[in-house]
This record gives C-alpha cells, sequence and structure tokens, in this order.
C-alpha cells in the first residue's frame, strides 16, 4: 500500500466514524433541535411550508420515496439515456448524469489538487502551502454563486457556470507551459477550485426545489449525493503514475465530465423552461413556481399547476 493509499484509507475510515457521530448528533428535524428556542423552531416549519414542502415533517414512506424515479428528471439528474427528458433513446446505453459529471471534478480537485500543483516545480512544503489559496478563493465562489442563485432565485445556470470554470481551469493548465506561463497555470488552479463546490450545493437546491414531497426529497438526495462521492473512484484510477507529471489523460477525462454536466445542466433547464411556457399558455397565464402553494406541488409534472423551479 503506497502512502496515497493509506493517506485515503485514513480519510474514508475517519468519515465513516464521523458519520456514526453525525447520525447520533444531528436533530432529525427542526422541530427537534435542542438549539433552537420555539420561535426559532416556528419560524423555520413556517419556512418550510412556504418554500418547499407540501407536508413539512412528513412521515417517510419508501413505497412513496421510490416513485420519485418514474420522473424521467430524475434519471437526468443521475445516469440518463439522453439529457432532454422528452428524447427518444436512440441506443440502449447510458451517458453520465449530472452527479456523475459533478463528482469527478469535484473528487478530482478535492484529492489531487496537490498533486497538480506539484507540478508547478515547488517543493513538498510549498506546494501544500500553494493549494491553500485556490481552496479560499473556491469558498469564497462557493458564496458568491449561492446568494447570486438566492437573489435572482434560479438555479440552472449556476451550477452551469461552476461547470464551465472547472473545464475551463482543466483545459488551461492541459494547454499551457507551465515553466514558461507559471502564473497563467496556478492561475488555472483558481479556476479548477471555483467550480467543484458550487455545483454540489446548488444542484442539491436545485432538484429539491423541485420536489415538493419530503419523502421523494429524501430519496433523490440520499441516492444522489453518494453517486457523486462514489466518482472518487474514477479519480483516483485517472491520475496514474505513469502519466505523471503531466495527467493529460487525467486532466483531459475532467474537463471533458465538466463539459457533460455544463451541457446536460443546460439542456435540463431548457427543458423545464420550455415545459413552463407550455403549461402557461394551457392555463392562459403566467405563472413561477414562487407563486404556487407547495400543497399543489406535491403530485409533481403531473399536476397541470405544476411549474418547474428554474
Amino acid at each position: 500500500m503506497t502512502l496515497s493509499d493509506r493517506s485515503l484509507t485514513t480519510l474514508g475510515s475517519i468519515t465513516i466514524l464521523f458519520a456514526g457521530f453525525a447520525y447520533w448528533y444531528l436533530p432529525y428535524n427542526a422541530t427537534t433541535a435542542k438549539f433552537l428556542t420555539e420561535e426559532e423552531k416556528r419560524v423555520a416549519f413556517l419556512r418550510l411550508q412556504m418554500d418547499s414542502s407540501s407536508i413539512v415533517n412528513e412521515k417517510f414512506v419508501f413505497k412513496d420515496a421510490v416513485k420519485i424515479f418514474k420522473h424521467p428528471t430524475s434519471w437526468v439528474i443521475l445516469c440518463k439515456r439522453n439529457p432532454i427528458p422528452t428524447a427518444p433513446p436512440p441506443t440502449n446505453k447510458s451517458i453520465p448524469g449530472i452527479e456523475i459529471c459533478l463528482g469527478v471534478p469535484l473528487q478530482s480537485v478535492s484529492l489531487f489538487l496537490p498533486v497538480i500543483v506539484k507540478r508547478l516545480g515547488y517543493s513538498a512544503v510549498k506546494t501544500n502551502l500553494y493549494t491553500v489559496a485556490p481552496n479560499i478563493t473556491g469558498a469564497i465562489m462557493l458564496l458568491v454563486l449561492a446568494f447570486s442563485s438566492d437573489l435572482t432565485r434560479i438555479r440552472f445556470p449556476f451550477v452551469a457556470l461552476g461547470f464551465i470554470f472547472t473545464m475551463m481551469g482543466m483545459v488551461i493548465y492541459a494547454s499551457v507551459n507551465v515553466t514558461s506561463q507559471l502564473q497563467v497555470a496556478y492561475f488555472a488552479c483558481f479556476m479548477m477550485t471555483w467550480g467543484t463546490s458550487a455545483p454540489s450545493v446548488i444542484l442539491d437546491v436545485w432538484f429539491n426545489n423541485n420536489i415538493a414531497n419530503e419523502n421523494k426529497r429524501v430519496m433523490l438526495t440520499g441516492v444522489g449525493v453518494p453517486v457523486a462521492n462514489l466518482m472518487g473512484v474514477v479519480s483516483s484510477n485517472i491520475f496514474l503514475p505513469q502519466d505523471a507529471p503531466k495527467y493529460f489523460p487525467a486532466l483531459i477525462t475532467t474537463a471533458a465530465f465538466g463539459a457533460m454536466g455544463c451541457l446536460l445542466t443546460l439542456s435540463l433547464g431548457a427543458y423545464m423552461i420550455l415545459d413552463n411556457k407550455k403549461r402557461d399558455r394551457k392555463d392562459g397565464r403566467k405563472v413561477k413556481a414562487q407563486d404556487i402553494p407547495t400543497e399543489l406541488m406535491a403530485n409533481g409534472p403531473a399536476d397541470a399547476s405544476y411549474r418547474w423551479f428554474l
């Protein structure tokens, strides 16, 4: 077992142990959160009732939860034969869903940014030090994109923008001469981090905004997030020792997943826009998802009054 393998094993073990602690420590919902006052619990309940859930604190029913997989959009998020839900499948082969396309860049940057930075010619100590600034700006970009998404009440363009950042960072880094264009190569490392954390957060919010049923929301989130995290297996197998120090195959592969994720996100967003317009024409008026009571959103797209949250 190499040092890298031991490090990954240690991180994995810590993650599993912390998951057990989180299960014990974290409250089941806002009403059982001991750190909230009674007034804060009421406010949290009302916010959920107005913004997301048709029934707040709904009892989990597995039979209801799995119905989310009947929605074609769920498979675009997870794994789909075609990026547009209405398109007929031309083959029996599946293509990666948005979560998979998100997971590969996210895990590649999270696990292998020190390896990428090391190619710039720094010592081991400086390599670790020079990964700090990109990660800090990545956290700042997460806040910028998340607050911008909340301000505009739109999700998918910001998810797509995150994919574009990481894809461009990988392409630039793979294209430049790191010796003569050191600053450009290092700037590309910043772009990689800009597009990794933000899409994962905003993507989860996006599909949760479109699911008013708490059972279905838990099921899709419970499957989608682990699928993205599982892509660490892919990242670990594309950054191969024989490709060092340039790692062109890994950079190109990661960029390709980013490009596919961007395409899928924009395709799904376009589908939702067109479907909303179609529903508006049938209804004879223009309605936004925010204007529809959550109890009417419970049945999902099958209900004529449903509108997609973009």
